[in-house]
C-alpha cells in the first residue's frame, strides 16, 4: 500500500510540473527564412509564455504570434512599433515617428517603400530580421497584443545554435531623461 501511495504521489507530481511547464514555457520550431541570419529554419527555440501577462511587448523582442489571418503555423517576428506609434520605411531605414532605426542585426536593409501607418491601440508592428523574404506588417496588417503566445529566449535546436535570444533597444529614439527613466526602471534604482 505504501508503494502505491508513493507511485500515485510521484505521478502526480510529475504531471503538475508538465502542467505548470506547458503553462510558463513551450517550444516551437522557426519555419521559413523571415528571420534570416539570426534564426535558420528548423532551428528550435523555448518560448517565455508569461512574459506580457503584466507588460506589453517592448520594441526589439523577437515574439511568436498567431497572425491575424489563417496560417498553419505561429509566426515569429521582432516587434519594431509599438501601440500609437507611427512607422514608415523609406530609404532602406525603418523610421519610427520620423526617426530612423540603427538595426545591426539584419540581414539587409529593406528594399521596399511603405508610408508612414499609425499602429492601432493594443496592436504591434513587427518584422522579419531577412526584412526583403518575410511576410510582416509592412504588408499592411499588425499583431493584436491578445494573439501574441509568448517571447522567444532560448534557441536549443541544432546544439550549434544553442543561445540565448537577444533583444534589442533602439537609444536613437528616447531623449536623455528617457534614457535615465529607462536605466533606472531596468536597475531598480532612482538617478538624480
Amino acid at each position: 500500500m505504501k508503494i502505491l501511495r508513493e507511485v500515485v504521489i510521484t505521478i502526480l507530481i510529475a504531471v503538475a510540473v508538465f502542467v505548470l511547464l506547458r503553462l510558463t514555457v513551450q517550444s516551437y520550431t522557426v519555419v521559413m527564412s523571415s528571420m534570416e541570419p539570426n534564426f535558420q529554419d528548423g532551428e528550435c527555440i523555448m518560448v517565455k509564455k508569461l512574459s506580457y501577462r503584466s507588460s506589453g511587448p517592448q520594441r526589439g523582442d523577437v515574439v511568436i504570434f498567431d497572425p491575424p489571418f489563417d496560417s498553419e503555423y505561429p509566426f515569429i517576428k521582432r516587434v519594431i512599433g509599438l501601440p500609437g506609434e507611427t512607422v514608415e520605411i523609406k530609404d532602406e531605414k525603418v523610421l519610427i515617428n520620423g526617426i530612423p532605426l540603427d538595426e545591426e542585426y539584419i540581414m539587409a536593409p529593406p528594399n521596399y517603400t511603405m508610408s508612414a501607418q499609425e499602429i492601432p491601440e493594443t496592436e504591434y508592428f513587427v518584422l522579419g530580421d531577412n526584412r526583403n523574404n518575410s511576410n510582416d506588417s509592412h504588408n499592411g496588417w499588425t499583431v493584436p497584443q491578445d494573439n501574441i503566445i509568448g517571447k522567444a529566449w532560448f534557441s536549443y535546436w541544432p546544439p550549434s545554435k544553442w543561445k540565448v535570444v537577444k533583444h534589442y533597444s533602439y537609444p536613437e529614439l528616447y531623449g536623455v531623461g528617457e534614457q535615465e527613466m529607462m536605466v533606472s526602471h531596468s536597475f531598480g534604482v532612482q538617478l538624480e
